[in-house]
C-alpha cells in the first residue's frame, strides 16, 4: 500500500492519497484544496484515481472534489447524510471568509458495512458519526482514515450543525476502538497515531 499525505487548503486538511502498489490504482482521501498539488502528487507516483473519498461532507474536506473529478474522471463516494453538503460548500467557506467551489454529486453514496475496492486493495466503510450525521472511516489493512473523528490526543468539534457529542464518543468508542491497537489512524487535521494509543491516553475517549 502507498499512502501519501498533503496538508492542503487554508484550514491545513489532510488529503491521502492511497495506492496499490502493484496495480496502481489509487484512491484519495479527502481532497480539501489545491488540486494541482494532489494531480501532481499522483503523477509523481504514476498513480490513475479510481475514487475520491469523502469522510465527510465539510468544505475544508470536499473544496477539490470538481477539479479533482474533472481532471481525473474517478467516481466521487460520501455518506448519503452527507451528500446534500456537497452543493454548499461556496456557502459554508464564505461563513469563515474563504473561498471553495461546490462539489458534484456523488456517483453513489456509501453506508456503513459498504466496501471500496481499487487494485488489491479493499477498505470497509464504517458510519463514524458525530462531527457529521454522514461522517464515514476507511479501514483497510492495519490502516483506518477517520477524517474528524477522531485526532491524536483530542476529537472532532461537535458544534458544527449535525454535530453531536455523545453520538461522537459512541463512534470513537463502540466502533474505532474495536480495532486492533496497532492499527494506525490517519485523522483529518495533525499528526497519526494509533487505536491503542488514543485508547490508553486519549482525555476525551480514552477507555480506562
Amino acid at each position: 500500500m502507498i499512502i501519501k499525505k498533503l496538508s492542503v487548503g487554508p484550514l491545513m486538511a489532510n488529503c491521502f492519497i492511497v495506492g496499490c502498489k502493484e496495480t496502481g490504482e489509487a484512491a484519495v482521501i479527502d481532497p480539501g484544496g489545491e488540486a494541482d498539488r494532489i494531480l501532481m502528487a499522483l503523477a509523481e507516483s504514476k498513480l490513475t484515481v479510481k475514487y475520491i473519498l469523502n469522510t465527510h461532507g465539510h468544505f475544508d474536506h470536499v473544496g477539490a472534489n470538481a477539479r479533482l473529478k474533472q481532471a481525473t474522471g474517478a467516481q466521487l463516494l460520501i455518506h448519503r447524510l452527507d451528500a446534500p453538503m456537497l452543493d454548499q460548500v461556496l456557502a459554508a467557506a464564505s461563513t469563515f471568509g474563504l473561498a471553495a467551489e461546490n462539489s458534484p454529486a456523488p456517483d453513489r453514496t456509501i453506508e456503513e458495512g459498504d466496501t471500496v475496492s481499487f487494485g488489491r486493495l479493499t477498505f470497509d466503510v464504517i458510519h463514524t458519526p458525530g462531527h457529521t450525521p454522514g461522517g464515514v472511516s476507511f479501514h483497510s489493512d492495519g490502516h483506518v482514515f477517520v477524517g474528524d473523528t477522531l485526532f491524536a490526543g483530542s476529537i472532532g468539534r461537535t458544534d458544527f450543525p449535525g454535530g453531536d457529542y455523545a453520538t461522537l464518543i459512541a463512534s470513537i468508542q463502540q466502533k474505532l476502538f474495536r480495532l486492533d491497537d496497532a492499527v494506525t489512524v490517519y485523522n483529518g487535521h495533525g499528526p497519526e497515531t494509533t487505536i491503542g494509543v488514543e485508547k490508553r491516553t486519549n482525555p476525551f475517549a480514552r477507555i480506562v
